[in-house]
């Protein structure tokens, strides 16, 4: 029979990631107190929390939420940064906290559900955060908006300018 803390700490950790659009999985080895605190407030201010798990406890809710396929990077010391909004800011937060130190390693993620490797979470980091690719995208969409109205109203300016001639000179004639 399961322990009642155990059970509450695997009920902890579904919830960090039912509440989590996304989640990296790091392995953290040798890194001075100074450069974890550094870590986490980076990935703080991308939107992240970071939590060192226990990784028994961690496999078992992930398999609760039906994440079996996380298993072969549960493995070792794992520590997790759980992103609620944008995962983009909390990947660059990584990959640049990992190229400077070398105790970080990033193992793998989770994006909306599905596993992804350390390849795809350092693809990731390299676009654009979601609030700038949503503003391409509305740019995008806005720019012929933006080229018709000015279109109609050089017309309309042309049109009135016309009419304005024309009874200007039917005043005169």
């Amino acid at each position: 029979m399961p322990r009642p803390d155990k059970v509450r700490a695997v009920e902890d950790i579904k919830g960090y990631f039912s509440a989590s659009s996304s989640s990296f999985l790091t392995e953290c080895r040798s890194l001075p107190v100074a450069a974890q605190q550094e870590l986490r407030r980076s990935l703080r201010e991308a939107g992240a929390r970071y939590r060192v798990l226990k990784m028994t406890l961690t496999k078992r809710a992930l398999h609760d939420l039906g994440h079996v396929d996380m298993d072969e990077w549960l493995t070792g010391p794992t520590a997790v940064a759980f992103v609620e909004d944008d995962p983009v800011p909390a990947a660059k937060a990584l990959v640049a906290f990992s190229r400077d130190h070398e105790g970080l390693v990033i193992k793998a993620g989770m994006l909306d559900g599905r596993a992804i490797g350390a390849d795809q979470v350092a693809r990731l980091a390299t676009l654009d955060s979601r609030d700038v690719l949503l503003a391409t995208v509305a740019g995008a969409f806005n720019a012929p908006l933006t080229r018709a109205a000015s279109l109609m109203g050089s017309f309309t300016r042309s049109a009135a300018s016309m009419f304005s001639q024309l009874l200007e000179k039917k005043e005169e004639g």
